[in-house]
C-alpha cells in the first residue's frame, strides 16, 4: 500500500504529536482523526488539513487501514478489541489497560482474533537505547554487572492526572522496565522500592510519590536500579547506564544531557538541556510512526508487542506494590 489511510482516535498532547508525525510519514496519504471532544477533533483536522470523523465508530468505517490509538488509558481496551475487530493494525499508546488484570482479557481477545497490535514505547526507537542493544547483544560490553535507568520530568503533571495515572513507576518507570527487558532478554524476578516526598503534598495526598527508587534483580542475578522523580529542574533527565565485564555504555550523554561536572575545567555538556519527553525522544516518535506504517504494510520491527507491554506493566505493579508495603516483591 502507496498511499496508506491512517485513522487515530484521541487528538490531545501526544494524540497531536502523532498526528504530526503521520503527516510528515512517507507512504501516509490520508488521515482521519476522531476525538469525544468533536470540535477540538475538528479544530486538530483543519489545522493539519485531515479528515475528522464524528466518533470511532465514523473512523473506523471509512476505511482506514490502520489504527492509532491515543486517547486516555481507560479507552483503550475497548478501542483496541475494536481495531482488531475491524481486522486491521492497531498501535496504542502504553498500557495496554489500566491494570495488568485488565490487560490479560484484552491480550486474549488480541490472540483469539489473530489481531496485530503494537503498544507505545517509544525508547525503542531513539539511537541512543538501539545502540546498547546491539552492543550488549554482540557481546562488546561482556556480561553486566550492574545497571542503571533514570526518567526525571523537570516539573510534575497536574495533581488531578496523577490521581488516576496509577503512581509513579507505573506512569514513568515502566519505560525503563520495558527496556531493560528489551535490551538484556532477561526478565525482572523481584523489586524493592522506596519513594518519598519533597515536593508539592497533594501529590502525597492523592497516594502518589514525587521521587522513587525501586532494586530489580534479574533472572540471571543481573541488579538494575531504576530512579524517577518529578522535580529535576536541571531539565528533563532520561538515561541508562549498561556496566559489564568489558565495557560500559550510557545512554542520554550528549551535549543536552541534564547535568554538569563537579571538575574543574570540564565545561561538557554545553548545550540546552531538553525540558519535555516529546522534545528529548522527538525523532523516537517519528521513527515508531514510521515504524507503525511499516507494520500496516506487513513489515514488521521493534515495536513493542503487547505481551511485552504487559510484562513490563507487571514489573511496575510489583515496584507499586513493594512501594506500598516496604517490602521486596517477587514478581
Amino acid at each position: 500500500m502507496s498511499d496508506l489511510h491512517l485513522g487515530l482516535a484521541g487528538v490531545g498532547r501526544i494524540g497531536v504529536m502523532h498526528a504530526r508525525n503521520v503527516v510528515t510519514t512517507p507512504g501516509v496519504g490520508r488521515l482521519t482523526v476522531a476525538d469525544v471532544d468533536t470540535v477540538r477533533a475538528r479544530s486538530v483536522a483543519d489545522e493539519l488539513g485531515v479528515e475528522a470523523a464524528v466518533d470511532v465508530d465514523a473512523l473506523l468505517a471509512s476505511g482506514i487501514d490502520g489504527l492509532i490509538v491515543a486517547t486516555g488509558t481507560a479507552q483503550h481496551p475497548e478501542l483496541i478489541r475494536a481495531g482488531v475487530e475491524a481486522g486491521i493494525p492497531v498501535f496504542s499508546e502504553k498500557p495496554v489497560a489500566p491494570d495488568v488484570a485488565l490487560s490479560l482479557p484484552v491480550l486474549d481477545f488480541i490472540a483469539a482474533h489473530d489481531g496485530v497490535v503494537r503498544i507505545g514505547h517509544q525508547r525503542r526507537y531513539d539511537a541512543g537505547y538501539l545502540e546498547a542493544k546491539r552492543a550488549h547483544s554482540t557481546g562488546e560490553l561482556g556480561w553486566l554487572h550492574a545497571i542503571r535507568a533514570v526518567t526525571c520530568d523537570v516539573t510534575p503533571p497536574p495533581v488531578l492526572f496523577l490521581a488516576t495515572s496509577g503512581g509513579l513507576f507505573r506512569d514513568c518507570s515502566v519505560h525503563d522496565f520495558d527496556v531493560i527487558r528489551w535490551i538484556t532478554g532477561r526478565e525482572v524476578v523481584e523489586v524493592y522500592a522506596r519513594g518519598s516526598n519533597n515536593g508539592d503534598p497533594e501529590i502525597g495526598a492523592v497516594g502518589d510519590v514525587d521521587t522513587a527508587l525501586a532494586v530489580c534483580t534479574l533472572d540471571d542475578g543481573t541488579l538494575a536500579v531504576v530512579t524517577a522523580s518529578r522535580y529535576n529542574g536541571a531539565g528533563h533527565d532520561v538515561r541508562l547506564e549498561l556496566q559489564g565485564s568489558a565495557g560500559s555504555l550510557l545512554v542520554g550523554l550528549d551535549e543536552r544531557s541534564a547535568l554538569r561536572s563537579a571538575e574543574p575545567g570540564v565545561t561538557f555538556p554545553t548545550g540546552t538541556p531538553h525540558t519535555t519527553f516529546a522534545e528529548r525522544f522527538a525523532d523516537a516518535y517519528r521513527a515508531e510512526i514510521a515504524a507503525f506504517a511499516d507494520l500496516v504494510r506487513g513489515i514488521d520491527g521493534e515495536l513493542c508487542r503487547p505481551e511485552d507491554a504487559v510484562a513490563a506493566s507487571r514489573v511496575a505493579d510489583a515496584a507499586q506494590e513493594s512501594l506500598a508495603s516496604g517490602t521486596p516483591v517477587r514478581v
